[in-house]
C-alpha cells in the first residue's frame, strides 16, 4: 500500500511490452469499507476502474484511468443519506528514474513543471494511489440534498448580549463595601 492509500494494486511495468495492457479492478467489500472511512462517507457500494497501460519508451509509460463509484454521504443540512455516482477519466505519465540517477539530479520546481511526467523509482507501480487521489477529489466535501437549503437561526430571537452591555451593568451597580 502506498502512504495514504486504503488499498494496493501493484503492476509490474517491466512486463509491459510493445503491446498495451488493460487492468480491470473492482473493489471488494473490505476495500470499499476502507474507502468510505477514508473520505468519511456513509458507504461506498461500488468502486471500479479500468486502466490502460502503454510503454512509450524503455523508461516512459502512459496510464489512462477510467474510474467510477457509487457513494452514500450524509447531507450537510439534514444528515439524511444522499447517494451519488462518481466518474473520472484521467491520465498519468510515468518516467522511470532509478534511485541512483535521481540522487545525482538537482531538483528545481517551476510552474511549467505541471506537464512533466511523474518520476518513479521502481517499475512496480501502485495503480491504487492515483485512483484513490482522484476518488477523494471527486467526492463532494459538502453534499446537499436537492432543494435543501441551510437557514441560519433568526438573529432577533436569543440574540447574545454584547460584552460591552455586560460591562455597562457592572458599572451601574452600587459598589459593595468590604
Amino acid at each position: 500500500m502506498t502512504e495514504g492509500s486504503p488499498f494496493s494494486l501493484i503492476y509490474n511495468l517491466n512486463r509491459l511490452g510493445q503491446a498495451a495492457d488493460e487492468v480491470v479492478f473492482s473493489a471488494n467489500d473490505a476495500e470499499r469499507e476502507v474507502l468510505a472511512r477514508h473520505v468519511e462517507a456513509l458507504g461506498v457500494s461500488r468502486f471500479e476502474a479500468k486502466m490502460f497501460l502503454r510503454k512509450v519508451s524503455p523508461n516512459h509509460f502512459d496510464v489512462i484511468f477510467d474510474m467510477s463509484a457509487d457513494i452514500t454521504q450524509a447531507c450537510v443540512v439534514t444528515l439524511e443519506p444522499l447517494a451519488a455516482q462518481l466518474h473520472r477519466e484521467f491520465r498519468r505519465e510515468l518516467q522511470y528514474q532509478p534511485a541512483l540517477r535521481r540522487a545525482e539530479k538537482d531538483i528545481t520546481i517551476a510552474p511549467e513543471d505541471d506537464d512533466l511526467p511523474e518520476e518513479i523509482d521502481s517499475l512496480h507501480y501502485d495503480l491504487a494511489g492515483p485512483l484513490v487521489e482522484e476518488f477523494v477529489l471527486a467526492v463532494d466535501p459538502y453534499p446537499r440534498a436537492p432543494g435543501v437549503e441551510f437557514a441560519p437561526p433568526d438573529e432577533a430571537v436569543g440574540k447574545p448580549e454584547s460584552p460591552f452591555a455586560a460591562l455597562k451593568t457592572l458599572k451601574s451597580r452600587p459598589k459593595s463595601s468590604k
